[in-house]
């Protein structure tokens, strides 16, 4: 499970540093290149729920190895690209193969390890795993686009998603489907879900750009909160709806993925500023940038460590507040190298802090989303937290770093601006996780 998640996690961020090379091979401009990384990453976190649903449904074996095997089809497409339109049809296809595979996988460590120190461990590991997919997405980026060619980015992912579907078929145990598996899917929610924030994204991308007509941006965000109201409608009169609105209901449950959400959007969005430091003001090449964010992905190993012990002492609660405070360290710390024009190790300790923001809140905020899971719920529940934190990381993207690097501001220092507004946000989050109604955690040290 964690290899599956490990390798997903890297397609998230591994196009980041080698899209100018995607784009000079293809004759793609910067503005079209951008839906590569938008529309895998929006596609993914908006059909997760769909994936969820589905492992309940048909049992969560059987989905896992679908979209295992759809993601890892959909990568060799994405290497064998010969146009820009297939390769995003093949990003497109990766997102979906995602959203069906990871809340099978989730599910299944949730459900293989009881709620206490087992489960807050194996959680653990797999929060740790996926943020260094995130991050070495960047390192590797570099390295196999300088060396073998920007399509191995894809490619080098099939050979480890075969050995992920051979291990699952021996492995994981065949769990019985829902009695309710003949049962129609809600295809209408699903693509209203992922309508809303490809709207919202574009209209704020669009709202940025001089020159442009101010009715388009409007249109599209009128369209995205349409599409919001229509989702709720529809998931209350389905008579098998994509996420039954009595989920929730519990107010533990929403606080934390909302909260998932403002996190993950920092996050996403520090990713981003590091990238653009590094490569556009101080010049680096994408070997140099890639190698620049190993300190990260160190800190995430020791992060892995050092909070199931922590958790386990201090509750889901208290670590959540403390990633949270991190990632704030990070965004001042990132507004202020910029400000002073200061060289990348400057940057390190930013790093340190968004590691630590990571490996604490993401951790917090999942053992909290998926308390009380059981066995007719789990894959639900791991949707929703996969989806939020996903669709959290482009909205976050998408306003912080959209309305921070958006041309009609300048020479207003971008930097500054996205993070302020990412702070903003961290800050709402801390007071909707503080005032919440989560009992208090603490299981025994393992």
């Amino acid at each position: 499970m964690s290899m599956l998640q490990f390798f997903i996690a890297i397609d998230v961020t591994v196009v980041t540093i080698a899209l100018p090379s995607i784009g000079a091979d293809l004759d793609v401009g910067d503005r079209a290149l951008t839906w590569v990384v938008v529309g895998y990453t929006i596609t993914g976190g908006g059909l997760l729920m769909l994936g969820g649903r589905l492992g309940d449904l048909f049992g969560r074996r059987r989905v896992l190895v679908a979209g295992t095997s759809l993601f890892g089809v959909a990568s060799l497409l994405a290497g064998l690209a010969p146009s820009f339109p297939v390769l995003v049809l093949a990003r497109l296809a990766q997102g979906a193969g995602e959203a069906i595979a990871l809340p099978a996988a989730m599910a299944t460590i949730v459900l293989m390890f009881p709620e206490g120190p087992r489960r807050s461990r194996a959680l653990s590991v797999w929060a740790a795993v996926a943020s260094c997919g995130l991050v070495l997405g960047f390192v590797l980026s570099g390295i196999i686009t300088a060396h073998l060619g920007w399509r191995w980015v894809f490619l080098i992912s099939v050979p480890f998603l075969l050995v992920v579907i051979v291990a699952s078929l021996l492995l994981v145990r065949v769990d019985r489907p829902a009695a309710s598996g003949s049962a129609p899917l809600d295809v209408p929610g699903a693509l209203l879900l992922i309508a809303c924030p490809l709207l919202f994204t574009y209209g704020v991308v669009e709202a940025g750009e001089p020159g442009t007509s101010g009715c388009v941006s409007v249109a599209a965000l009128a369209g995205a909160a349409l599409a919001g109201f229509a989702f709720v409608r529809v998931e209350a009169r389905s008579a098998h709806p994509l996420v039954p609105l009595g989920f929730f209901a519990d107010r533990a449950r929403v606080t934390a993925n909302l909260t998932t959400m403002l996190l993950s959007g920092a996050l996403s969005t520090s990713f981003l500023l590091f990238t653009f430091y590094l490569q556009d003001v101080l010049g680096l090449g994408p070997l140099e940038a890639g190698l620049t964010m190993l300190p990260l992905a160190v800190s995430l190993v020791l992060a892995s460590l050092l909070v199931p012990r922590l958790l386990g002492r201090w509750g889901a609660r208290v670590c959540v507040l403390f990633g949270l405070g991190f990632t704030m360290g990070a965004m001042v710390t990132i507004a202020l190298v910029a400000a002073l024009d200061a060289g990348s190790l400057w940057l390190i300790p930013a790093m340190v802090l968004i590691a630590a923001g990571m490996g604490f809140g993401l951790v917090g905020l999942q053992y909290i989303a998926v308390s009380g899971a059981t066995e007719d719920d789990a894959g639900i529940a791991s949707g929703v937290q996969r989806a939020a934190d996903q669709l959290g990381g482009a909205a976050g993207v998408a306003i912080y770093v959209g309305v921070g690097f958006a041309p009609v501001l300048r020479p207003a220092d971008p930097f500054l601006i996205a993070a302020v507004l990412a702070i903003v946000g961290l800050l709402v989050g801390a007071l909707v996780i503080r005032r919440a109604p989560i009992a208090a955690q603490r299981v025994p040290a393992t």
